[in-house]
C-alpha cells in the first residue's frame, strides 16, 4: 500500500510539474524543483597506513530538492533539500564495540568485512544553468556542501568460521559534511561527493589518528 501511495505521489508530482512549465513564457520566472537520485562507486579515504585498500563499494541517495531563484531569467539559483542516503563498503577496518567502547584493529585477514550506514542528507547547492521558462533540457554545474545526520551504522565480519556484528557503534560520528559537484546535460549528470568530516570521532590505531573519510562518484539523476 505504501509503495502504490509512493507511485501516485510521484506521478502527480512530476504530471504537476510539467503542467506548470506548460503553462509559462519565455521570460517568466519559474523554479527548477527536482526529485534526485545517485547512484555511486564508493571509496574509503585517508585511511591508517596499516590498512590496505578497500573493496568494491557503492553509494544510493535520493531525496527532493527545493529551487530558490536567484535572478530574473531563472539560470542561477540556490536548491535546498532533503533525502536519504544508503552507502555499502567492503573494507579492511576491523570494528567492534567492547564495553561500549569502539575498538579498532587490522582487519585484512578477516573474511566479509562490510560496513553499512543508513543516512538523513540535508544538501545545500549553488546552481548555474543553461535554461530558461520554456527549455527543458540543458547544461547545469551544481556545487555545494552536504549535511548528514547517521541513523544506523552496522559493521559485520566473518573471523575463525564466526560472525560478528556491531550496530551503532559509539565511536561514529553521526554528523558529518561533504562537498558535492554534478555537472551534465538534461536528466543524466556526473556527480562527485568528498566527506570532509572523519566518520569516526577521536578514534586511533597503534597511536595513529584513525581519519577516514568517503570519496564518492558516479551519476546523478534529476527529474523535474
Amino acid at each position: 500500500m505504501k509503495k502504490v501511495v509512493f507511485c501516485i505521489f510521484l506521478f502527480c508530482k512530476i504530471s504537476f510539474s510539467y503542467a506548470q512549465k506548460d503553462s509559462l513564457k519565455l521570460g517568466d520566472t519559474y523554479a527548477d524543483d527536482q526529485i534526485y537520485a545517485s547512484i555511486s562507486y564508493a571509496q574509503l579515504s585517508n585511511q591508517p597506513s596499516i590498512i590496505s585498500k578497500s573493496g568494491f563499494s557503492f553509494a544510493f541517495s535520493t531525496g527532493f530538492m527545493k529551487d530558490i531563484i536567484l535572478n530574473t531569467r531563472g539560470n542561477i539559483s540556490i536548491g535546498i533539500g532533503v533525502g536519504y542516503g544508503y552507502d555499502y563498503f567492503n573494507h579492511n577496518l576491523k570494528v567492534e564495540e567492547i564495553y561500549n567502547s569502539t575498538v579498532f584493529g587490522d582487519g585484512s585477514n578477516i573474511n566479509s568485512n562490510v560496513f553499512k550506514s543508513h543516512n538523513i542528507e540535508f544538501p545545500f547547492e549553488f546552481r548555474l544553468r543553461t535554461s530558461n521558462a520554456i527549455k527543458y533540457d540543458f547544461w547545469r554545474i551544481y556545487t555545494g556542501v552536504k549535511f548528514l545526520y547517521n541513523f544506523s551504522n552496522t559493521f559485520r565480519f566473518e573471523e575463525n568460521d564466526t560472525q560478528f556484528s556491531y550496530s551503532n557503534v559509539s565511536g561514529y560520528n553521526k554528523l558529518q559534511y561533504g562537498i558535492t559537484f554534478s555537472a551534465g546535460y538534461d536528466v543524466v549528470n556526473f556527480y562527485v561527493f568528498y566527506n570532509l568530516t572523519p566518520i569516526f570521532k577521536d578514534s586511533k590505531i597503534n597511536s595513529e589518528n584513525i581519519d577516514t573519510s568517503i570519496l564518492k562518484f558516479g551519476l546523478i539523476f534529476y527529474i523535474l
